[in-house]
């Protein structure tokens, strides 16, 4: 994730930073601009189009779907972005659930070697959440919880956690009552993993990101045949911008509504476990 300062105006507009749009979209930026150059070397210096040629009728249409076209990329990007915010909203509420837990542990139980166990698991978990959102396996020295990389990691590791929990249960380390106090933190580990998971394996309906890019591609490629009349040669930089504008939309669509891998503006997976390793090995460390 790249962190900024918000107020830092003039260094946002002269810095082309890696997460930039233009990076990406530039060679296909000057091939656009070429294709527009052609369109209007044909329309005006070798076929000599008059004034009153149909074609420049075409622009009411470009106008009439335009406001339209304008508010489906706004609600892609919105729609994109409430995912985004909804992972970190989840992660969020897996960082004050481990704190929570830590800290009625710590006063639950009294013997360190138990203590210890929970001090590895509990980070351990938010570990093998973020990798296994990643589509990735981190090995680690299991000295406390032995899992097996073909299953599902998350699960594994909050299995063990459930078990030791009712094990001191049963051994009167914990009585009833304060198991029920703990419940609702132990249980939160699965449902956040769940939450997550629907984020991720939940895309954007295939048919309306292809009708998006399609639309996209359709009104850049046909601009050039309205715009030519009016803006001659000036309509290469034009429609550079417009393609800019337009694609930069999607693209940043595209990747804020996974949130939970390794792209410039996606959710800080390794801070946020970073914090909970150390918040908790704060609390009962």
């Amino acid at each position: 994730m790249v962190y900024y300062n918000p107020k830092e105006w003039f260094s946002f507009i002269f810095k082309i930073n890696k997460a930039e749009t233009l990076r990406e979209l530039f060679p296909l930026m000057l091939a656009v601009g070429a294709y527009a150059g052609v369109v209007t070397y044909f329309l005006i210096d070798f076929w000599q189009l008059p004034d009153t040629s149909i074609l420049k009728k075409v622009i009411f249409i470009h106008q009439t779907i335009g406001f339209v076209f304008s508010l489906l990329l706004a609600f892609r990007i919105n729609s994109a972005y409430d995912r985004w915010w909804e992972g970190r909203k989840i992660w969020g509420s897996l960082v004050n659930n481990s704190r929570n837990l830590a800290i009625k542990l710590k006063h639950l139980i009294g013997e360190k070697n138990e203590l210890a166990f929970f001090n590895y698991a509990i980070p351990r978990y938010a570990r093998a959440l973020r990798d296994h959102l990643r589509d990735e396996y981190v090995p680690e020295e299991q000295s406390f919880i032995s899992v097996d990389a073909q299953k599902h990691v998350p699960n594994q590791v909050a299995s063990e956690m459930i078990k030791n929990i009712y094990r001191l249960n049963k051994e009167g380390a914990i009585n009833p009552e304060q198991l029920f106090s703990i419940t609702a933190e132990i249980t939160s580990f699965t449902d956040i993993c769940g939450a997550c998971e629907r984020i991720k394996k939940t895309p954007i309906p295939f048919s309306y990101n292809v009708f998006i890019k399609k639309f996209i591609f359709t009104y850049i490629m046909t601009l050039p045949f309205t715009w030519a009349f009016d803006l001659k040669y000036f309509i290469i930089p034009i429609i550079c911008f417009v393609l800019f504008v337009f694609a930069s939309i999607e693209l940043l669509a595209e990747e804020i509504e996974d949130p939970f891998g390794r792209d410039a503006n996606d959710l800080p997976l390794d801070s946020i476990c970073e914090n909970i390793q150390k918040h908790v090995g704060e609390l009962i460390g």
